[in-house]
């Protein structure tokens, strides 16, 4: 009898011991985009500032920040590399900042249709929530800055968002909506109707300032994941 009490007292300790390691465990947050991504890991931007927040809020034990942009990509090239650089990286929590390229790069005839990017994006999100991940998604910011709304791609940009929004909605996902939020400070800092300079360098990568509001809208996006 008492070896059987001990038997299940050391059952119960490791059971403890098991669950203090899995609540102890750094959550990893997997950033997942374009060169906005890329260009948020270098010194001032979004990542980059996220980790120092994180490191301010004595937090630094229980997150890390995994960046995976490439330059150029639009959301079909999120899926083919799906498997290699995020599931492999086992991120508890991907944020899915993506969609300047798949609009943009319809000027050239390289865009993405609106019917595909809904189609890629929903493969992409079922992926993640397969493997048990956290999903947090983001409407594109800008392309263009003109605070009138005369942006050649305006309307583009709008109804891809649009898009995002409802399907955060119908699948129950964190949604952050960068594309408002933008427009938001920009209608409030762009009296001269400029193209850039307000938060962006160049129509669409993020300057200082740019940065600052995206890391901070993440961070309260991520801290509210659970």
């Amino acid at each position: 009898m008492s070896s059987k009490i001990t038997l299940i007292v050391l059952f119960v300790i490791s059971m403890l011991i098991m669950s203090f390691r899995s609540d102890s465990k750094k959550k990893k947050i997997l950033f997942f985009g374009d060169s906005i991504t890329q260009m948020g890991v270098q010194p001032g931007g979004f990542i980059y500032l996220i980790d120092e927040m994180i490191k301010n809020e004595g937090l630094s034990e229980k997150y890390e920040t995994i960046g995976s942009g490439i330059s150029g990509n639009k959301i079909y090239d999120l899926y083919l590399r799906l498997e290699d650089d995020v599931l492999s990286k086992s991120p508890d929590i991907v944020v899915i900042y993506i969609g300047v390229n798949d609009v943009w790069h319809k000027k050239w005839g390289t865009g993405t249709d609106y019917d595909k990017f809904g189609k890629f994006y929903e493969a992409i999100v079922k992926k993640l929530k397969a493997h048990h991940i956290k999903v947090i998604i983001s409407t594109p910011a800008v392309i263009g800055e003109k605070a009138d709304g005369t942006n050649e791609q305006d309307p583009d940009l709008n109804l891809y968002s649009s898009w995002i929004k409802t399907f955060s909605e119908t699948n129950n996902l964190k949604f952050v909506n960068l594309r408002h939020l933008f427009y938001e400070y920009i209608n409030a800092n762009n009296p001269e109707n400029k193209e850039s300079g307000v938060l962006t360098v160049d129509r669409v990568h993020l300057n200082p300032k740019g940065n600052d509001l995206v890391a901070r809208t993440f961070w309260n996006a991520i801290k509210e994941v659970k």
